[in-house]
């Protein structure tokens, strides 16, 4: 049988970096191909060599598609072709519909107007495809982030797609839409679609991949079989070039005093003046412990956070908020950095960092005072204190002058938790810290967090990914509805238990 993609010898390099190095791919008809590495290890810059947004003439190598070579000179050669790339950032626009998302840059027309009756059915048909019940003329912003992957999903389909690229498609999904989407790609695949998944969870990727390949800084390391007897350890053996079957790092577990004590906390929508978010939620962490928070996307768990951290999220807030014991004047961000607060949010790329920025630049964002003389910025000053997180942190970056941009999601972010250690937090609350990140850069920022409760800093994890809170929490809240329903201790906490108090509720 002949590929229906081959990708010989490919090398792109950008100033300074060799980002592919002699890279060599290649994935039959009607399979689904898992693409795995580390961040920054050269996944998502091969999809993009393929797919024409890196065009020919800007790599060597050769591409052969369907058993001849090809040349895309931009992304619309490749799609003309039947190649779509979802990428991990949804490119809808809220503000439409659903029906004029799907066919947005592939209208519907004739003579330049738009026939929407047509518009209407075809979409019909793709969403009922992908399994949607919602009316194509629903608004892109009143759906979830799962559905509004389902929708992108429609809008490959309407292109006739032949080789449907997924990179981290499930990556800001709760599991049961997670599922949903690896089912449909299994039907897709059973249509005749063939998918390349770039994705981060080795669950998923042995749960629909017959053929797993491994990058690891730019090269090829190895391409098998998944059916094979292929193990997760395997994977990351070859994805971080080192044996990790211990996933989370050994801590010595010692409580102290509570730290920090939030009780009576409700928090009502900012925008919707009927909708009581946050219910009378009480709970506290104690010196060198990590709490775990746990519960299904839309449970109120980044709005908790949030609203806790000087009041940035939400109206008619009530409830106390204690540190060591005394009332903490939380109403605003900037006291709740001086009360001794910190938090890492769930979108580091819109809410934690300046992107077109340095590493120096974010890592004193949070706390300018500390690295200016008389309301002047100390450059020197400034420079040390990045170098010294840096280091301290293990970022893997040219230098701190480098764009955080440019940097792979596990470093951007260990940026983003330099910035917060740099205003010398007592409690952290970290919300998703692993998100969109690699096996290896996990196990570093478990061992940062580690670190930081070895301090006697009191850690909050609010976490989608339950062997994550089990592995690195010594308590976990499970919150539903925007309560708590249950607290347990994580030696009795197991998947099962936590989605049954859920589900129960």
């Amino acid at each position: 049988m002949v590929p229906i993609l081959e990708m010989r010898g490919i090398t792109k390099t950008f100033p300074g970096v060799r980002a592919l190095d002699e890279v060599s791919f290649q994935v039959m008809p009607g399979e689904i191909h898992a693409l795995v590495g580390e961040n920054g290890a050269g996944k998502s810059t091969l999809m993009k060599v393929l797919s024409g947004v890196y065009p020919h003439g800007t790599y060597e190598g050769e591409i052969l598609y369907e058993g001849a070579p090809v040349q895309f000179s931009g992304i619309h050669d490749s799609e003309a072709r039947g190649i779509i790339i979802i990428h991990q950032e949804l490119a809808l626009v809220p503000l439409l519909s659903i029906a004029e998302n799907i066919f947005l840059g592939n209208e519907q027309a004739s003579h330049g107007v738009v026939n929407w009756h047509e518009t209407m059915s075809r979409a019909q048909a793709l969403l009922k495809k992908v399994g949607l019940a919602e009316a194509p003329g629903t608004l892109v912003d009143k759906i979830g982030v799962g559905k509004q992957q389902l929708v992108e999903i429609a809008k490959a389909l309407s292109k006739n797609v032949k080789l449907l690229i997924l990179d981290e498609p499930t990556a800001a999904l709760q599991e049961n839409d997670s599922r949903k989407l690896l089912d449909l790609m299994l039907e897709l695949k059973a249509q005749g679609v063939t998918c390349i998944l770039i994705s981060h969870k080795l669950n998923e990727v042995r749960y629909v991949a017959d053929t797993v390949t491994v990058i690891r800084d730019g090269r090829t390391v190895s391409s098998r079989p998944a059916r094979s007897g292929l193990s997760e350890n395997d994977i990351v053996r070859d994805m971080v070039g080192r044996d990790m079957s211990q996933r989370y790092p050994d801590r010595d577990r010692q409580a102290g005093e509570v730290l920090m004590e939030v009780t009576g906390w409700n928090v009502w929508h900012p925008d919707h003046a009927d909708r009581h978010v946050i219910r009378d939620i009480s709970f506290d962490v104690k010196a060198g412990e990590v709490v775990g928070i746990a519960g299904l996307m839309g449970s109120g768990r980044t709005e908790l956070a949030m609203s806790i951290f000087g009041r940035s999220w939400g109206r008619q807030i009530s409830g106390e908020v204690k540190l060591r014991g005394k009332p903490a004047d939380v109403s605003r961000v900037d006291r709740a950095i001086d009360a001794g607060m910190a938090y890492v949010t769930e979108d580091r790329k819109a809410l934690g960092l300046i992107l077109e920025e340095t590493v120096k630049f974010n890592t004193s964002l949070a706390d300018l005072e500390a690295v200016a003389s008389r309301g002047v910025l100390d450059d020197m000053r400034d420079i040390e204190v990045a170098e010294r997180y840096r280091k301290a942190l293990g970022t893997r970056t040219p230098s701190v002058f480098q764009k955080v941009g440019n940097l792979s999601g596990g470093n951007q972010q260990k940026v983003v938790l330099a910035k917060w250690l740099f205003t010398g937090p007592e409690v952290l609350l970290l919300d998703e810290p692993t998100r969109g990140i690699d096996v290896g850069a996990k196990y570093e920022i478990y061992t940062i967090i580690n670190e930081l409760a070895a301090e006697g800093k009191g850690v909050i994890m609010i976490s989608s990914e339950m062997p994550e809170l089990l592995g690195m929490c010594d308590r976990i809240y499970v919150m539903s509805e925007g309560s708590f329903v249950a607290e347990l201790p994580a030696a009795e906490a197991s998947q099962e238990r936590i989605m049954s108090l859920i589900v129960s509720e």
